[in-house]
């Protein structure tokens, strides 16, 4: 089988008793980014709706970095293994799916993009306009017959299409036939990208039409239509979703009924949740070394919402944060809400190396890439969390509007790194009973992280952070807290110059009060002027755990 681009090319057409959220939601969140987490198969995935009359109504490609791929176990697989929820709704659909080598490609090299590289709000309404021209049967094996054909499209009916106002991209592709049906005829199929605002005509009864004054019919065009071609097909359709590894439809889920919940199988890491129009979508990314990240998105389900995302401490969980994100969905309904446990939580790559805050600014920045959001409204973290945040704003400035850091410092000293290797020490010592070194962990870590009004008023605070400490991966523990050994964010010219606008945070027992000191002594060096520290009462280490609505009250007019 050749080994080179190519397209798989999927039309569908729902019955009307399948509910168009019900469609959507399921593609959006489950098809669709199942195969773009194969990036060595899939390098995109996009959705288009039909601007014309006609059916099939729903078109999906995806571009192939190698045709080969669709005969492999990798990819066969996917479809031999649906979920129960996939196989009932693609039971209720048309589907027709096609196999298409790349031929051929022309470019207006001053404004095209490929649309993967575009935000939602870019590549969102772009035109496409698809043709296909079978070939008559016996001219299926006559080369010369296809050398005619291509000779024609290079030469004349691609030149033509280009002058059209707004066009951006020409794509021919041929059908595959060691891949395709038998018995499906030999077409080519031409893709002509447009963008948004456009010249193309409003009368498409046929191809020519379309195109307007740009395309003006030959001769040429005529012999090849009569000589070569057997059926010429157009068909106009408008982008409206593309697809990431990661799924992030919270619109379509908010639309479904609680008992259209879904849960993979059998791992169980995806998991979408109607909740009576405020859904939940748990989810997963996959780093660059091969780490799976879990997130969760909830909030706003409207696409554009602004995000805030939170970065948890080490040992913790995203749930560390729900109390506070009760506290914010309920004052701002306007924001999505993305959480993700740190890596180290559950488990570290094979071989484990050591975590790095660069390591862990470009997870979350892999996240968010993966969940195709243009531009996070906020980032706030805590502890290393905090660290990753600071770090974050150095690094990927472009994709942050503001941050919020809490209870961190900008720099370790070597006695912190003999702090953790004790740490890592009691956290791999031989368990007490019933009590592994884990779990003798979190009770020590609670005690030295909490306020003592946290620990004698609100002992089922301290209770349930114990029990969120001591579930950590032991080994993810060992190397994640290395992020945290001889690290110093001063170093270079990159924090003075820092141009996201922050906010610091610190319980004012953390440390017994040693870090409200050692942050209002580095507050002043981030960006030209500093920025303001904003201290928690009766709040130690976690103030946003052990005091939601003290730390809501010190945030909220930040964010």
């Amino acid at each position: 089988m050749a080994h080179h681009p190519g397209m798989l090319y999927v039309t569908m057409q729902p019955a009307a008793e399948l509910a168009p959220a019900e469609f959507h939601e399921w593609y959006n969140n489950e098809h669709g980014p199942t195969r773009l987490r194969l990036p060595q198969i899939f390098s995109n995935g996009l959705r288009y709706a039909a601007t014309d009359d006609q059916q099939p109504h729903f078109l999906a490609s995806y571009d192939v970095t190698s045709m080969h791929h669709l005969a492999t176990p990798t990819y066969t697989t996917l479809r031999a293994n649906r979920s129960p929820r996939e196989a009932g709704v693609v039971a209720q659909i048309a589907i027709s799916r096609y196999f298409y080598d790349l031929r051929a490609e022309k470019r207006n090299a001053d404004v095209f993009k490929p649309i993967e590289s575009l935000s939602d709000r870019e590549a969102e309404g772009q035109v496409l306009v698809a043709v296909e021209h079978v070939v008559q049967a016996d001219n299926s094996d006559n080369e010369a017959a296809h050398q005619k054909l291509e000779s024609w499209y290079d030469e004349e009916y691609t030149p033509m299409v280009s002058k059209v106002r707004g066009w951006l991209r020409t794509r021919r592709f041929r059908t595959a036939t060691d891949l395709a049906d038998p018995a499906t005829p030999l077409t080519y199929l031409h893709l002509h990208e447009f963008a948004r605002d456009n010249g193309l005509s409003n009368k498409s009864e046929d191809e020519p039409s379309l195109y307007g004054s740009a395309y003006q019919p030959t001769a040429r065009h005529a012999d090849v239509h009569s000589s070569l071609i057997t059926t010429a097909r157009h068909r106009t359709y408008g982008l409206f979703y593309v697809f990431g590894p990661a799924p992030r439809d919270l619109h379509s889920l908010s639309q479904l009924s609680n008992d259209k919940a879904f849960v993979s199988s059998p791992d169980a890491r995806i998991r979408t949740e109607p909740n009576n129009g405020a859904p939940t979508l748990q989810a997963f990314v996959t780093t660059s070394d091969g780490l799976s990240i879990p997130y969760q998105i909830e909030g706003n389900p409207d696409p554009a919402a602004p995000t805030i995302a939170f970065s948890n401490s080490l040992l913790t969980s995203y749930h560390m944060w729900d109390d506070l994100v009760a506290l914010l969905k309920q004052h701002r309904p306007e924001f999505r809400i993305l959480r993700y446990n740190t890596r180290g939580r559950h488990a570290v790559p094979e071989p484990p190396v050591p975590a790095t805050l660069d390591m862990l600014a470009d997870d979350l920045a892999t996240l968010v890439g993966a969940l195709r959001i243009e531009k996070l409204h906020a980032l706030v973290g805590v502890s290393m969390g905090g660290a990753t945040t600071l770090k974050f704003a150095l690094k990927y400035p472009a994709l942050l509007d503001r941050f919020v850091a809490c209870d961190f410092n900008v720099a370790s000293s070597d006695a912190n790194t003999a702090a953790w290797k004790e740490r890592i020490a009691v956290a791999e010592s031989p368990a007490e009973g019933n009590t592994p070194g884990i779990r003798k962990l979190a009770g020590i870590t609670v005690a030295r992280w909490f306020h003592p009004h946290t620990m004698t008023a609100k002992p089922q605070v301290a209770s349930a952070m114990t029990e969120m400490v001591g579930d950590n991966d032991v080994q993810g523990f060992r190397y994640s807290c290395q992020a945290l050994w001889g690290y110093n964010l001063r170093e270079g010219p990159e924090m003075a110059q820092c141009k996201v606008p922050g906010l610091l945070v610190v319980g004012d027992g953390d440390g017994k009060g040693a870090l409200v000191k050692a942050m209002e002594g580095f507050r002043g060096e981030i960006g030209e002027k500093g920025v303001e520290l904003r201290v928690v009462p009766e709040a130690g280490h976690l103030p946003m755990f052990e005091s939601p609505e003290g730390f809501w009250e010190a945030v909220k007019g930040f964010l």
